[in-house]
């Protein structure tokens, strides 16, 4: 997984990005009727029920367009939140909270849609063992939000990026020849590049699953799209030798179905690609 310092920059090359994208050369429409000197303050209310995140992005936002501009916080990261829910004041410059008001509403309506949708799977899986994971099918450039807001709702991450973590899929295995030999080739690059990158490899079927076993290495075997007593067959076959995945069209209905066949995990890309927006908005008081 990626350091908290990748991480951090992350953060502030979206921030920085999604500045440009929405500023420009400057936020015509409040310069034009506000005077510069000119203080308010507004409040962040909840207009919708989940839970709420991107609390402390926000905060990182006003602090890049506007360090003297103060925020009370009231609800935090990772809470519950209802209708009529405020959950926090900002106060300083007018321009200044106008000009970071939609980034941080895109933002968090974003990441709040999506830790609400992964707490909800969380609470589903409560009394097993297997914990949830998103996917990289995420929004492009805001992955790291969008990851955030899973942890934020309960989840764990998985690989951040291609470059953390490595995936042999079906069509790397198809390519490489085989599984044996794209888990050869694998193990050959990591050891040549001096690279400790954990190794997951896909099985398609019970056969697939006992030949990477025989591998040495492997990190977590990735069963995709199997049935329920083809999964607890995996699960009994690979018997620790290494961590458990389930994915393939996992939903509410099926994912407790499928943490009871004995899987680590579960993914879901559904997380960060299924979501509706949870309605916030930013009002001068």
């Amino acid at each position: 997984m990626i350091s908290k310092e990748q991480f951090d920059k992350e953060i502030q090359l979206i921030i920085a990005n999604a500045l440009r994208e929405d500023v420009g050369d400057g936020d015509h429409s409040s310069l034009a009727c506000i005077p510069a000197e000119a203080t308010g303050a507004a409040k962040l209310l909840v207009k919708d029920k989940g839970i709420i995140a991107g609390v402390e992005f926000a905060k990182e936002v006003f602090r890049a367009v506007d360090p003297d501009l103060h925020i009370k916080e009231l609800i935090g990261d990772g809470e519950p939140v209802k209708y009529g829910d405020v959950v926090f004041y900002v106060e300083g410059r007018s321009q200044s909270i106008l000009k970071a008001e939609r980034l941080v509403l895109n933002a968090m309506q974003r990441m709040s849609a999506v830790a609400t949708k992964t707490r909800k799977y969380v609470n589903i899986l409560q009394g097993t063992d297997t914990k949830v994971l998103d996917t990289r099918k995420t929004t492009p450039g805001i992955r790291a939000l969008e990851k955030w807001a899973v942890k934020i709702g309960g989840g764990e991450n998985h690989r951040f990026a291609l470059y953390d973590m490595i995936m042999l899929k079906d069509n790397h295995i198809d390519f490489a020849g085989g599984i044996t030999r794209a888990i050869e080739k694998t193990r050959n690059y990591l050891e040549e590049h001096q690279k400790h990158l954990k190794i997951i490899v896909e099985a398609r079927d019970l056969e697939e699953v006992k030949e990477i076993i025989r591998s040495e290495g492997v990190y977590r075997v990735l069963l995709d799209n199997f049935s329920y007593e083809d999964t607890r067959a995996a699960v009994a076959l690979i018997g620790g030798k290494c961590q458990t995945e389930s994915s393939g069209g996992i939903n509410e209905n099926t994912l407790k179905k499928y943490a009871e066949c004995g899987v680590d995990y579960i993914s879901s890309g559904a997380l960060t690609h299924s979501v509706h927006n949870l309605d916030l908005s930013l009002k001068a008081i």
